[in-house]
């Protein structure tokens, strides 16, 4: 890729698996915040958004397995290079990678606290719950980090089913891929994640927040298992070569 080097500053063989052990660190930032503020409602609202990230990263990490199986690597520049190469893992994931990219953005939704999924921030039970005793930059820190993480998801989402900085190629259309070619890397990568992330915020103004029951019970009964069963499908797919 011409301008697709641009975008990576280190490339290895597991960078998947450390963006998900990377992730996974943030939880604790905001159980310290919660416990330091020395009130009921923070300790509370840090509880909940615990205990919610711990549950959605397992399906997060699942369905980032799922499509780490179809690609056969973890290596981000190789993911988006096959992608380059062919067909998104969107379109040539079969229905295994559309039902993994749908439990990603709902998961990843989850993992940010954004809305419908933003108990921990519920004004109606908890004031706004870890943020309650915090005010200037430090409220401006959590919401920055809020956006980062949401753009950070969109970003991950861009590169595992939608090719990163890799541009759109239908097998057979060489004008078609000629004219995608053009267009620059930087450009494909940032309108992939400013799209998926115009999504996630559309959740947050579309549906009504769960209860805190609804929102595990949405994870342990419903996402996780059909993320197990989807596992498997991706795997039969691989072990048959039903790629495009």
């Amino acid at each position: 890729l011409p301008w697709g080097s641009g975008l990576q500053i280190v490339d290895f063989n597991i960078g998947i698996f450390f963006l998900l052990a990377v992730s996974s660190i943030g939880v604790l930032g905001i159980l310290l915040a919660g416990w330091s503020s020395n009130n009921k409602f923070t300790l509370i609202g840090a509880l909940r958004s615990g205990a919610q990230m711990v549950s959605y990263e397992l399906s997060l990490g699942l369905s980032v397995i799922t499509m780490v199986a179809f690609a056969g690597t973890m290596s981000i520049s190789e993911i988006c290079q096959m992608q380059s190469d062919g067909m998104w893992f969107i379109f040539s994931g079969h229905i295994p990678a559309i039902i993994a990219f749908v439990i990603f953005i709902i998961a990843g939704t989850a993992e940010t606290n954004r809305g419908p999924f933003d108990l921990p921030e519920a004004e109606s039970e908890l004031t706004a719950g870890y943020h309650t005793e915090y005010s200037g930059i430090h409220f401006g820190f959590f919401y920055l980090a809020e956006y980062l993480n949401l753009f950070i998801v969109s970003g991950v989402a861009a590169l595992l089913f939608f090719g990163g900085w890799a541009p759109l190629h239908i097998p057979g259309w060489d004008a078609f891929n000629g004219v995608m070619d053009w267009i620059p890397s930087t450009i494909w990568f940032i309108a992939k994640a400013i799209a998926i992330s115009f999504i996630i915020i559309w959740f947050k103004w579309t549906f009504p927040r769960l209860r805190i029951d609804q929102l595990l019970a949405l994870e342990w009964k419903y996402l996780l298992p059909i993320n197990l069963v989807n596992l498997v499908l991706m795997v039969l797919v691989v072990c048959f070569g039903l790629h495009f």
